[in-house]
């Protein structure tokens, strides 16, 4: 089967809501309190979708994975504890979540090699992005794929592990 990474629709709102709802309820049964406090919710996917940066990977017509995709936006990433590798453009992607029907497939990674076509398309070649401490399906996905651990972000006070990948040009 064939994927596609590309923008989402406020059409594909549902979809993605759902994806989203089942890796809220897999990151509880996990243990973690990574989005356990309503965040993420349908505003904050609609507001990604109608600013133009919530991506959904799809699977023929199927919205496999959702992401949001962002240049240079996210000022908590200034106040990092530790040193980010760049301190150039950035892209940052946070809220990836991939369909509870296709886990297993190597999707997140699949994501992550989109955002970096997609950051190499806009001539940027640092991505950033930060996880839970718990979270070790993403702590896995972000070493396979060659990030780099940098130090420690805060978001609502709660200390979470950021990651830079720098591209090369021929990448």
């Amino acid at each position: 089967m064939e994927y596609n990474f590309r923008k989402a629709t406020t059409a594909e709102l549902n979809q993605i809501w759902k994806i989203l709802q089942g890796a809220i309820e897999r990151r509880k049964a996990d243990g973690s309190n990574q989005w356990q406090d309503g965040y993420p919710n349908p505003e904050v996917i609609r507001n990604d979708i109608e600013k133009g940066v919530g991506f959904v990977l799809t699977e023929g017509e199927t919205v496999v994975g959702y992401t949001a995709v962002l240049i240079n936006d996210e000022p908590e990433y200034a106040r990092i504890e530790g040193k980010w590798l760049t301190d150039g453009d950035f892209v940052v992607f946070h809220r990836v979540a991939i369909s509870e029907a296709h886990l297993g497939k190597g999707l997140a990674r699949k994501i992550l090699d989109s955002i970096e076509a997609y950051a190499l398309s806009n001539n940027i070649y640092s991505i950033k992005a930060d996880t839970n401490f718990d979270n070790a399906a993403m702590l896995k996905t972000f070493e396979k794929a060659g990030y780099v651990y940098c130090g420690e972000v805060y978001f609502k006070g709660s200390p979470r592990k950021a990651f830079e990948k720098v591209l090369t040009k021929s990448a």
